[in-house]
């Protein structure tokens, strides 16, 4: 049983638009639109290409054509920092629902901090023309000043979590709403900071979904092994000696005026905020900052099958000091499979700088997508 539908305005005329519901979110919008693909939502306004900018390579290309409806809203929450709309309020999200529904749905969280459209070429295109509704939050803070959010070190960080427990929970009764039943699977899927969210989730909230794919999450550990320890290391010490792969080296004058050193202010302001050194300078050793790492630290005691894909070549998240930690934090007993894609860097927009020395991670993460679909099938 579908819920009741009221009519809206597309392309000149009256179509029913499913009225529906989305549990605790203070406000909605809902819109019924002829594609729900970037091809379409970019076009609408149902989607800002600069939240996906620099998120893939140029030879990318997506399906388009996926009638349905799209949600776009909010949940209650103090912080301002996400301007989209108009609606300078955080804890935004998008639920996007195909009129062909496969009976799945596919949550996500944004990679670095970037707002709620960040995975819509990568991830949101390719599911929904698979059948699957697609919820994505841009995670309760955004922007540069993220870390202002919250009262305490690491709040900001652990409100990541929370909000992906949320849009799940309310993108589930969404889809009951509007297609009369929950859906059948509830997959996970996330890139860098996105990755992080889709193990803490199958780490904590394991009975919300079937499984995950992590693409190069992010590794917080509570001694050593994350961004505030390999980071300070690489500028201070050089690269090699933060576990940065030699064959990377290419990358490193574009990734040391552009990442480096602004990822090291950021999350160092966010879990340590006491510290008023140079960024070279941070020895996370010696500083500590455990109680607000522990808000937000993986165990890797997953529940539910996950599968994690990493570039060799990363040269922001050195595989050496990432995902290759996890998995031996995850070990062999949990329902884990992980691919080392070689070639691979953490940003697929610079293959077509150097198209012979890189690889797109897309098309192994949509390869792993497909396996976990093949896992987690009855």
């Amino acid at each position: 049983m579908h819920a009741l539908a009221a009519l809206t305005l597309l392309g000149g005329m009256l179509v029913a638009t499913p009225q529906l519901t989305v549990p605790g979110a203070e406000r909605t919008v809902t819109a019924a639109l002829a594609d729900l693909t970037t091809a379409g939502t970019a076009a609408t306004g149902h989607t800002d290409p600069a939240d996906w900018a620099g998120l893939h390579s140029a030879a990318t290309t997506n399906p388009t054509g996926v009638p349905g409806t799209q949600i776009d809203g909010y949940f209650p929450d103090t912080s301002t920092g996400n301007k989209t709309r108009g609606w300078n309020h955080d804890a935004q999200f998008v639920i996007r629902l195909p009129k062909n529904w496969n009976g799945g749905l596919v949550v996500s969280g944004t990679p670095g901090n970037r707002e709620q459209y960040a995975n819509d070429f990568t991830i949101s295109d390719w599911v929904l023309a698979k059948g699957y509704a697609f919820a994505a939050t841009d995670k309760g803070n955004v922007g540069l000043d993220f870390h202002t959010d919250g009262r305490r070190p690491g709040d900001a960080i652990a409100e990541w979590n929370h909000r992906v427990t949320q849009l799940t929970l309310a993108a589930k009764s969404v889809v009951r709403q509007r297609y009369g039943r929950p859906p059948a699977r509830t997959l996970m899927a996330g890139i860098s900071n996105g990755g992080y969210l889709v193990r803490w989730q199958l780490e904590n909230r394991g009975h919300l979904y079937d499984g995950g794919v992590d693409w190069e999450g992010t590794l917080w550990r509570l001694k050593g092994d994350n961004l505030l320890d390999f980071l300070p290391t690489a500028l201070k010490h050089g690269p090699l000696r933060a576990g940065f792969p030699p064959e990377s080296e290419f990358l490193w004058p574009f990734h040391r005026q552009y990442y480096w050193d602004l990822t090291q202010q950021l999350y160092q302001k966010e879990l340590d905020p006491a510290y008023t050194g140079a960024p070279a300078d941070y020895v996370y050793a010696e500083r500590r900052p455990y109680a607000a790492v522990a808000k937000i630290a993986l165990t890797g005691r997953i529940t539910k099958p996950l599968i994690t894909v990493h570039g060799t070549l990363d040269a922001l998240l050195p595989i050496a000091r990432s995902s290759d930690v996890y998995a031996e934090m995850v070990g062999p007993r949990r329902p884990f499979r992980y691919h080392r894609v070689e070639g691979g860097n953490h940003l697929d927009a610079l293959v077509d700088a150097y198209p012979d020395r890189l690889r797109p991670i897309l098309p192994e993460f949509r390869k792993a997508f497909e396996e976990l679909e093949d896992w987690v099938s009855p």
